[in-house]
């Protein structure tokens, strides 16, 4: 059964997909949706224990061989994203089976094809596959993002469907330039070719950094981040905490592409300018905290917030950056996505002040106001939360970077940004009140679930520090050891030929 977990995910999901297409009840999708999420989460569990080991696992669909055939990789990295994903997938289903799914058509069968891109590009060791997987997560994404109906949310969708589809172009392009270049899109594979002589290294480059282009659009990285905003807030609250880890695709497939194949044959290419932008970025979204009018508009720009921040350290090349890194990815995305839960059930309770950052009605349930209290000290990375371990890792990791300083003032100074936006934000909605909300206001019970969920994910993550932690350190030395990576893929990489073995 282990030779073949590396395609159960993707084969859950689209399974799940196809049996929604079949039935168009919505009893039925709901009851797939949820099982299929579950058992996600369960073989997501089951991957991470699997890739511990430190072997990783590769699926060659249709047994052809790499790099002639489609690969899939687990390593610890993989596995944990993919277990993150359907954490993530599983609470913002049940969050949306409270009646959002009821606004539109085909949710459910969309939702999984979300999934399956998510799980795809997280699992593939193929850039043309990882394309692909791109385009089913973002076709997907398309309709969900519309899904409901309304001005903002169709607005909203036609600039996203836009910059996506620009973003797409180029990416074809870049696969285009590299095959022609080096013949081959295997990661591994691209990864070896790169270190050889006899390619075009100017091309080879250029296709590099279209590739890099793409997958900092996906992140949000400055100037190409002003979508992200307007997006994550137009979008329902489920699919928007869904979207909460889509930024994290582009993270981490710069991260891949960094360590494998550009930090050995092309050391130079994020440096100079991915941290000034990344720090930007961070500035630009600690700016938008402020003017921020709703808490959804908060948490979109909270996200945009820990992306700059994880695109910081991407130009790194040490293990330990990118352990911090892993960390502060599972965190950020876990928080990223309660906080728009939570807005959804505060809007909810508050009437027709919704979650607009005025005075208005009180929302009543108790657990609604400790569940605001311990994500805004998440989110703002104060003791004894996730949030602050994570930023307290990346700080320590990076004080030797090349912009340490920099990089210090500047994260610093955006979270105490952060601290202040939210504390205001929870003095508008829980203390500025004009009336108590009514008993009929009550929170149905899937919604309340899901939030409690990811919103306890804070604290979790926190009890939890140094085992997750150690996982997130042999992940990173796992993903800095490129020859093993190259290896497991193709094979052992036979010792360059000389003179005297020639003859």
């Amino acid at each position: 059964m282990s030779t073949h977990a590396p395609i159960l995910p993707i084969l859950i999901a689209f399974a799940a997909a196809l049996l929604q297409l079949a039935c168009d009840r919505l009893s039925f999708q709901r009851l797939v949706g949820l099982l299929s999420a579950a058992l996600l989460v369960l073989v997501g569990i089951w991957l991470t224990w699997l890739a511990d080991d430190g072997q990783m696992r590769v699926y060659a669909l249709g047994d052809w061989p790499a790099p002639f055939g489609i690969v899939l990789v687990v390593d610890r990295l993989a596995a944990a994203m993919v277990l993150l994903a359907a954490v993530l997938g599983f609470a913002a289903l049940l969050y949306a089976s409270a009646g959002f799914d009821q606004r539109g058509k085909h949710f459910h069968p969309l939702f999984q094809l979300q999934l399956m891109g998510l799980l795809g590009a997280f699992l593939t060791g193929d850039l043309f596959n990882l394309f692909v997987f791109f385009e089913v997560m973002l076709l997907a994404s398309y309709t969900l993002l519309a899904h409901g109906g309304g001005l903002a949310r169709t607005r909203a969708g036609i600039s996203y469907a836009v910059i996506n589809l620009i973003g797409s172009a180029i990416f074809l392009i870049a696969l285009g330039l590299l095959y022609g270049t080096l013949g081959t899109l295997n990661l591994a594979d691209l990864a070896q070719r790169l270190l050889l002589p006899g390619y075009d290294q100017a091309l080879a480059r250029l296709a590099m950094a279209l590739l890099i282009a793409v997958f900092v659009l996906k992140a949000g990285l400055l100037p190409l981040s002003f979508w992200l905003p307007q997006t994550y807030t137009a979008a329902g609250v489920p699919v928007a905490a869904l979207f909460a880890i889509m930024t994290k695709v582009g993270i981490v497939a710069i991260l891949r592409l960094q360590v494998i194949a550009l930090a050995p044959a092309m050391p130079d290419l994020l440096d100079h300018w991915l941290t000034p932008l990344a720090l930007a970025t961070v500035v630009f979204a600690a700016l938008g905290t402020l003017a921020a009018a709703r808490l959804r508009a908060l948490a979109a720009w909270m996200v945009l917030l820990s992306a700059g921040t994880l695109l910081v350290t991407l130009a790194q090349t040490s293990a330990a950056v990118t352990a911090a890194t892993i960390f502060y990815l599972v965190h950020s995305t876990l928080a990223g996505a309660a906080f728009f839960l939570l807005a959804g059930v505060i809007a909810e309770q508050r009437g027709p002040a919704a979650d607009l950052l005025v005075a208005g009605p009180q929302p009543q349930a108790t657990w609604v106001r400790i569940s605001f209290l311990v994500l805004a000290t998440t989110l703002a990375g104060l003791p004894p939360f996730s949030g602050f371990l994570g930023k307290l890792m990346l700080l320590t990791t990076l004080r030797e970077a090349a912009a340490g300083l920099a990089i210090w003032v500047v994260l610093l100074g955006a979270g105490f940004v952060a601290m202040i936006v939210l504390a205001r934000a929870g003095g508008d909605v829980f203390w500025k009140q004009k009336t108590l909300a009514g008993p009929s206001d009550a929170i149905a019970w899937p919604r309340a679930t899901a939030t409690l969920a990811l919103v306890a994910a804070g604290p979790l993550l926190a009890v939890l520090a140094r085992p997750l932690s150690d996982y997130a350190e042999r992940a990173a030395s796992q993903l800095h050891a490129p020859g093993a990576y190259v290896a497991a893929v193709l094979g052992p990489v036979p010792a360059p030929m000389t003179r005297e073995t020639a003859r």
